[in-house]
């Protein structure tokens, strides 16, 4: 994995250097987000790539009346098992523990910072729906739905940094 790592377009590689800063996205998770999705700056905005994933709510609407159901699952199922595997590592507090510092030494300190807000945000979601009695399944498919959103932003911000190259030219 880590040789496919080095050989891989630099922008890719930043991209997936910058995404284990995120609590819970080790390297195969990282590596398998990027390969699943390709160029994140692709969708105009988060709620595209959820949508792609098939992590949004259904909705049955009638007229005025609309519904909301389950996750519609309609997307791509190998990216959204890998978020929603990530997204349990949100039931703990926030901390920066050794594996996490060590991965995010090469990121640069924007990056790290929107991780800690998503540390920070995640977890208060997840004893929020916990406390209104939701069943934990539930609540961290609710929970990667959003990392899916921190995703999306780091992966935006790497690309579009200067230096770096352009996935829509390329």
């Amino acid at each position: 994995m880590d040789d496919a790592v080095t050989r891989a377009p630099e922008r890719t590689r930043a991209v997936i250097e910058a995404l284990q800063a995120l609590r819970g996205v080790a390297q195969v998770t990282a590596v398998t987000i990027v390969a699943e999705v390709g160029a994140l700056s692709r969708f105009p905005n988060a709620r595209q790539l959820m949508g792609s994933s098939g992590a949004v709510a259904s909705e049955h609407s009638t007229g005025e009346r609309g519904r909301r159901g389950g996750i519609t699952k309609t997307g791509n199922a190998h990216l959204r098992r890998v978020v929603i595997e990530a997204a349990w590592a949100y039931r703990y507090r926030p901390a920066v523990g050794a594996a996490l510092r060590k991965r995010q030494v090469p990121v640069n300190a924007d990056v790290t910072a929107m991780a800690w807000k998503a540390q920070h945000r995640l977890h208060a979601r997840y004893r929020a729906l916990t406390a209104r009695g939701k069943c934990k399944p539930q609540v961290v498919t609710a929970i990667g739905r959003e990392l899916l959103g921190f995703i999306w932003a780091i992966g935006v911000h790497v690309e579009s940094r200067p230096g770096r190259v352009n996935p829509i030219a390329a």
